[in-house]
């Protein structure tokens, strides 16, 4: 078991160790050649994802899908968040809300839909246009009635950029595989929430939506060469992908998959943050625990 846990250790080291953002910063003879990788860097440069194992339907034995709240406001969460601004920074920092959106963009993500539970597909058109928000003032729509035109002083533009997102919603499942004998966990979907534009704007409400869902699987690949600025080591980032995948971030259960059409916990826990928090845990227990039981039974 130690042979097997200190060859893991060395994999993901190695892996890790191979692809990184500062990539010839002490060999460079110009900044230009900062992140430049020789050919033996990159004929073991590996930008795919790390495959999901086969799961066989006979194997689970037990699961629960839970959907799950990741507030940026926690310093934990901050790689997710940050950086804000990226005038100032080289393109391999990028916020995960930025590196969603670019290869949204690109269309290298396709699997977007418009609810957790995938049943609405919607296009990258609909989902620009909940970032774009163009707002004519009074004086704006006073002219356009007497002259037919808007001088462009009258008309102020408003986009939803990284500094916008306040959380992200996710939603996955926790299952039993009775084969390997452990619990393990499968992300499914990723969902950043800002303020609504045309409410903050022109009705002056602070109200999070939903901007669009992310089928997890489909940007692996794009999440998988995007790094997270390591606080502890520059020279050893670590990918999105990776980070999501070990669940590294701090988040509550808002919602698990019940009996009552899958109600969440503020439905039936009214204006008690406490005991929200308290439902949110109990949840996780009962996860926990089912591990557990099956080795005590």
């Amino acid at each position: 078991m130690k042979t097997l846990k200190f060859l893991t250790v060395t994999l993901v080291f190695f892996t890790c160790n191979k692809s990184f953002s500062q990539s010839n910063l002490l060999n460079a003879n110009i900044p230009q050649e900062i992140g430049l990788l020789n050919d033996a860097q990159l004929s073991a440069n590996d930008e795919e994802p790390l495959a999901y194992g086969f799961v066989d339907d006979r194997d689970v034995l037990w699961s629960k899908t839970v959907w799950e709240l990741i507030d940026l406001k926690e310093r934990i969460n901050f790689p997710y968040y940050y950086p804000t601004d990226t005038m100032n920074l080289g393109t391999d920092r990028r916020s995960l809300f930025d590196v969603l959106l670019r290869d949204i963009k690109k269309g290298k993500i396709k699997e977007i839909y418009s609810d957790g539970y995938f049943l609405n597909k919607i296009t990258q058109d609909e989902i620009l246009d909940k970032l774009v928000l163009i707002d004519t003032s009074d004086a704006g729509y006073t002219q356009m009635n007497e002259n037919g035109y808007v001088d462009p002083e009258f008309i102020t533009p408003y986009s939803i950029t990284s500094n916008e997102i306040e959380q992200y919603r996710i939603k996955g499942t926790w299952y039993f595989n009775k084969r390997l004998g452990e619990m393990k966990y499968r992300l499914l979907a990723i969902c950043p929430l800002a303020f609504d534009l045309r409410s903050r704007i022109k009705l002056n409400q602070e109200e999070l939506v939903e901007l669009f869902w992310v089928w997890f699987p489909d940007a692996r690949n794009t999440l998988n060469r995007s790094k997270v600025f390591n606080s502890r080591n520059a020279s050893q980032p670590i990918t999105f992908d990776a980070m999501l995948n070990a669940r590294r971030f701090n988040s509550l259960i808002y919602k698990e998959e019940n009996i009552y059409e899958d109600r969440t916990v503020k439905d039936y826990i009214f204006e008690d943050a406490l005991r929200q928090l308290l439902e949110s845990e109990r949840i996780k227990g009962t996860i926990r625990d089912f591990e557990q039981d099956m080795w005590n039974n």
